[in-house]
């Protein structure tokens, strides 16, 4: 019977879904150890989830009265590319570059 951290079946763990923090937790392994071990197995990783955070209040609303993507994420403290992951999870269908400009706080 192969041990918990032989590479063969740190691949198949991986492949059945487990995480590579989980089984290195598990066998008492690094997480380095656990990471080259299925690589070595020729296993191809999966990509990292990325967390995103709901939209604040009022995001969506800015967004869909005309302002961009760079304006909303100055004033919520986000970065582009975190603001418009935000209002694509929230189901905002994004514009087309080279709109009217439009500033925060006027209203239409």
């Amino acid at each position: 019977m192969p041990n918990d951290d032989d590479p063969a079946t740190l691949a198949e763990a991986y492949k059945a879904g487990a995480k590579l923090e989980e089984l290195a937790a598990k066998t008492g392994r690094s997480y380095r150890y656990v990471r080259d071990s299925v690589l070595a197995a020729g296993v191809t990783l999966r990509p990292p989830k990325i967390l995103i955070p709901e939209c604040p209040p009022g995001m969506v609303n800015l967004y869909e009265q005309g302002a961009s993507i760079r304006q909303i994420g100055a004033k919520y403290g986000h970065s582009y590319c975190q603001t418009r992951r935000m209002l694509l999870h929230a189901g905002v269908t994004l514009r087309g570059r080279g709109r009217v400009p439009y500033e925060i706080g006027r209203q239409r």
